[in-house]
């Protein structure tokens, strides 16, 4: 039986490279395979990689290819790293890679990223909620290619006066 690694789904913030949370980088700088969102990710991020370590661009790749990847790296005892962009949890594949590993009984964990929604109040030096103001917090999304339920449509979200950051 060979030997098990482990694959770290890392968010990579909202794409200023200094936004990475330490364990993120860390686990970058460690990973024997490395595979990013190269439409999402600036590559800066990745730039704590040791040399020679492939670093693969994920955005012509299917699902399938990326998996195999991943796959191949941890059931050769190595470190993989899915580098997400933001937060790998909102609005991202992670769920159908997470499943595909699941179904082959590789582990996998999850680097929370910084979400851009806090990035941007921080940059706007503002808060979301305050004294005597709003104390509720709504993230959403504008309907695109994979639509919103008319039950979370901005008017309707934005009825309730509560602060809102529409990614």
């Amino acid at each position: 039986m060979q030997p098990k690694g482990r694959v770290w789904f890392i968010g990579a913030g909202p794409g200023d490279p200094e936004l990475i949370t330490v364990k993120g980088q860390r686990l970058i700088s460690q990973a024997d395979c490395i595979v990013y969102a190269g439409s999402l990710v600036p590559r800066e991020v990745l730039a704590c990689a040791r040399p020679g370590v492939p670093v693969v661009d994920s955005a012509p790749l299917s699902l399938a290819e990326t998996h195999a990847l991943l796959r191949d790296c941890a059931l050769g005892g190595g470190l993989a790293a899915r580098v997400h962009t933001g937060e790998p949890s909102i609005y991202g594949a992670m769920r159908e890679q997470a499943a595909l590993l699941d179904a082959e009984g590789i582990p996998w964990d999850v680097v929370p990223g910084v979400s851009s929604a806090f990035a941007t109040a921080a940059a706007a030096k503002v808060s979301f909620t305050v004294p005597g103001g709003p104390q509720t917090f709504i993230l959403t999304r504008l309907s695109g290619r994979t639509p919103v339920p008319a039950s979370e449509a901005l008017p309707g979200l934005a009825a309730h006066g509560a602060a809102m950051a529409v990614l």
